[in-house]
């Protein structure tokens, strides 16, 4: 595949990428705390951009360097994801515990900073994966980094479509309902510390990444 379908393609598929079960649990969980709509779309954002400066560089390297990752490095890469996403919602669920008020908004500053940092957790995870399928469908190589930068480009977009979508109607409601807040982080933050918990057995314990003889296959 060549030229303008190509780059097309690639928009496309990052922001199907977006749609990843991991991908909408962490930003749940790190917009659960927002109060406007914006926030939470810009906390998406920053999450897209800290993906996809990881996933464009690791996956260039990738790349143009015909590098082959071993399994227990990509499999290391994978299980910060889950570090992650227990981390966020060990964060959410201990900030929520006090359900009889509302608590307050965290620091702007602090969230963006935690919304970028688990975008290159999640891009430098996915980086492998992202690589592989530009090599099975591109030619060129530079056409394969462009196909990678609008890959990145369309993940922040359907991120910022994805945070936007859940921070609407929790800030509308949080507004009518204060109280309710507070049981939304607990929710999404419990939420994300079991997924990131099943990862962690998942990759460490089935995949192997602890074991003797790990088995790991990029997605």
């Amino acid at each position: 595949m060549n030229g303008w379908p190509t780059l097309a393609l690639g928009l496309v598929l990052g922001m199907r990428h977006a749609m990843d079960p991991d991908h909408v649990v962490a930003v749940a969980a790190l917009t659960a705390r927002t109060r406007r709509t914006w926030s939470g779309a810009w906390l998406g954002a920053v999450w897209g951009f800290g993906h996809t400066l990881t996933l464009t560089g690791a996956g260039a390297a990738i790349i143009l360097l015909n590098l082959t990752l071993p399994p227990r490095v990509g499999l290391a890469f994978e299980f910060i994801v889950a570090i992650a996403l227990v981390a966020v919602g060990a964060l959410n669920v201990g900030r929520g515990a006090g359900l009889a008020s509302s608590a307050p908004t965290p620091e702007p500053r602090m969230a963006t900073w935690r919304a970028f940092g688990v975008g290159l957790a999640h891009g430098l995870a996915g980086s492998a994966a992202v690589a592989l399928l530009v090599l099975a469908t591109v030619r060129g190589i530079w056409l394969a980094c462009g196909y990678l930068a609008l890959f990145g480009f369309g993940t922040i977009l359907g991120m910022v479509l994805i945070s936007a979508g859940f921070a609407a109607p929790l800030t509308t409601a949080t507004r009518r309902w204060p109280r309710l807040g507070p049981w939304v982080r607990v929710a999404t933050g419990a939420l994300s510390l079991a997924f990131g918990a099943w990862l962690m057995v998942q990759i460490g314990i089935v995949d192997g990444l602890f074991l003797a003889h790990p088995h790991w296959t990029p997605r």
